[in-house]
């Protein structure tokens, strides 16, 4: 995987890193631990701007967002319960995980769209509560932009800084980034294997 978004960063430059990003956002196990570090190195390097490398960051990692929003939006809160009655162990999720999910979003939608951008993996399934919701698209946008840009400046910067230094962390960034997602996994065959059904859903 490093070898593969070295590649992308290198021959895509900005649009590259937001590409990256965007399918980060999409597809959780690319970690944008990887993309935004690489690519500050490669403005120390004279290949990029920070600064631009940050925006380019923001701007697909934002895409990546409104992407799960509009799918949020779209499904509802009854398809959502449809499809979570139906696939819920597959998806280790029960509708009474959902009410709780939703009763902790409606008081604290903002806290949770700015500190969920800031996490690995929730960064990309908030904007799904977001638009069940529905939280209004200029909060979620305002929110998610100054989280993801906080989240991509710190990752671009510490590639950046790092400079010439940054080919000492290549060894364990990868792996690293590997046990992350075997992390995931085992969590995901544990919330399987124990699931419980919830409620049934209410009929809209």
């Amino acid at each position: 995987m490093f070898d593969w978004i070295v590649e992308w960063v290198e021959k895509g430059g900005y649009a590259g890193v937001a590409l990256l990003m965007f399918l980060e956002n999409v597809f959780p196990p690319i970690p944008s631990e990887l993309i935004m570090p690489l690519a500050g190195f490669s403005a120390h390097q004279g290949g990029m701007n920070i600064w631009a490398v940050v925006f380019a960051g923001t701007v697909g990692s934002l895409a990546g967002a409104l992407f799960w929003y509009w799918i949020g939006l779209w499904l509802g809160r009854g398809r959502v319960e449809v499809l979570i009655a139906r696939f819920g162990r597959v998806i280790t999720m029960n509708l009474d995980d959902l009410d709780a999910a939703r009763g902790w979003f409606r008081w604290h939608a903002a806290k949770a769209v700015f500190f969920g951008r800031l996490v690995p993996t929730v960064r990309t399934l908030i904007s799904v509560p977001a638009g069940v919701a529905p939280m209004p698209l200029a909060p979620f946008m305002m929110w998610s932009s100054l989280g993801t840009g906080l989240w991509t400046a710190l990752l671009a910067v510490a590639g950046y800084l790092l400079g010439s230094q940054y080919e000492l962390v290549e060894a364990w960034l990868d792996p690293a980034s590997k046990v992350v997602v075997g992390i995931i996994v085992v969590a995901y065959v544990w919330r399987f294997v124990t699931y419980k059904p919830g409620r049934k859903p209410v009929a809209e």
